[in-house]
């Protein structure tokens, strides 16, 4: 047990030791530990799962819900810069003092449990809503959804935004068998929405044989995009002339679109009034979604770390007017597809950069370079440090061109502190 008074900094670093496993699928800790801690449920609970646009999708509800007067709580990961960005209460990160009163009391019940990093994080979230007495929350699924640790707390609804491939090394390695396991969120008799038009024959199949109502794209709501604008057709409700989100890219409409059908299913009709879903699309920001950054140089960052996700990076880049070259700094996990991350932006980078992810798990930068050199038939500077990486960016780069960075968090946040954009930190200090 961590002594009394010890810092959110001393307990972060305490996690990574309570499991020997960083990830460890399974539902069996946390339901133990949950059951002892007895912690009281917000009355509503949303989970949010999916390949892609997860996080997007969870700040724009939150936008929306925050409309109807409740107190939102949201749980997301991983975070950018601070850990207190996981775990917000009406967009707002929790302080250091609320986490880390929430960390003492899971672990004062835990015992031998072995919780991993996640885990732990999972039910302090839920230490926090209870405390601030949040009436409905949003919980990001980490990884698949049928073991995941949000799993073990019992949804209202749910939505599964999309199925591509990643985490192939813990989820299987086809689409089948991901999409199973993120199925694995819904319940007998309650509603999930599946956020793409291809639906994948595990998702149909698991709703059929537990009983869940589940609601498709382009077969139970629909929208269209004209211009800068857009309308949505759920099952009961109509929507016209809807703004693009605030959130860059064509993709973010899907994203938006199954949030409403989300809300339309779970009976919140009161707030599928155009003029709140028109402000509150206007209101989410995430850091590290195709944000631009200029300072001495233009900057785009971008948390891309799978197949679908660069291609949806790539189709943004692509449709941007942009006249000088795009220089690329990538780091990625040793677990992730590099060719299928890769091979979507080929022909848009002019130039790459690779560098070491700050992760345990991360690729070493060499092997990495090594890989991107093959992919893009393009030579591929390796780069000893960040510091060097975005040294040598600087130094390729006129005013003209623009600096990519992406393939991990783990990449994109240190380059945004290194920017200077988050120079406080969120929560308190």
């Amino acid at each position: 047990m961590n002594p009394s008074g010890s810092s959110l900094a001393d307990w972060l670093v305490r996690l990574e030791t309570f499991s020997p496993h960083e990830i460890e699928l399974g539902l069996d800790r946390v339901l133990d530990v949950i059951r002892r801690i007895d912690v009281a449920m917000p009355r509503c609970v949303f989970h949010v799962a999916g390949t892609n646009g997860k996080g997007s999708s969870v700040a724009m509800m939150q936008a929306m819900l925050s409309e109807s007067g409740r107190t939102i709580g949201s749980y997301t990961s991983p975070h950018i810069i601070d850990f207190n960005e996981r775990i917000c209460v009406n967009a707002e990160p929790a302080s250091d003092t609320e986490i880390v009163a929430a960390f003492e009391r899971v672990d004062a019940v835990r015992g031998e449990t072995p919780l991993t990093y996640f885990e732990f994080g999972t039910i302090a979230a839920m230490l926090v809503f209870e405390t601030r007495q949040v009436d409905t929350a949003i919980l990001e699924v980490g990884m698949g959804g049928r073991l995941d640790a949000v799993n073990a707390i019992e949804p209202s609804a749910g939505l599964i935004t999309n199925v591509s491939l990643d985490h192939c090394d813990w989820l299987g390695n086809d689409i089948a068998t991901i999409a199973f396991e993120k199925a694995g969120i819904m319940r007998a008799g309650k509603t999930t929405v599946f956020g793409s038009v291809d639906v994948p024959s595990t998702i149909s199949g698991h709703a059929e044989d537990i009983g869940a109502d589940l609601v498709l794209a382009g077969r139970n709501y629909r929208w269209k995009i004209s211009a800068d604008r857009w309308e949505w057709q759920g099952r009961r409700h109509a929507l016209h002339d809807l703004p693009l989100p605030s959130l860059v890219g064509d993709f973010q409409v899907a994203n938006a679109a199954g949030v409403l059908a989300l809300i339309e299913a779970a009976g919140l009709d009161e707030l599928l009034e155009s003029a709140i879903v028109k402000r509150a699309l206007r209101q989410p920001s995430l850091a590290g979604r195709l944000q631009s950054v200029v300072s001495d140089r233009q900057w785009l960052l971008d948390v891309a770390h799978n197949p679908g996700a660069a291609e949806a990076l790539a189709a943004t880049l692509s449709a941007d007017e942009h006249c000088g070259k795009t220089l690329a700094i990538v780091a990625m996990l040793s677990d992730k597809d590099v060719d299928g991350v890769i091979s979507p932006l080929c022909g848009l980078v002019d130039y790459w950069i690779a560098v070491t992810a700050d992760n345990g798990r991360a690729l070493e930068a060499g092997e990495l370079g090594r890989q991107i050199a093959n992919v893009s038939n393009k030579g591929c500077f390796v780069a000893e440090s960040l510091v060097q990486a975005m040294q040598h960016a600087r130094h390729r780069a006129t005013t003209d061109d623009r600096i990519l960075v992406t393939g991990s968090f783990y990449l994109v946040g240190p380059v945004l502190e290194a920017l200077g954009i988050y120079s406080q930190r969120k929560g308190e200090t």
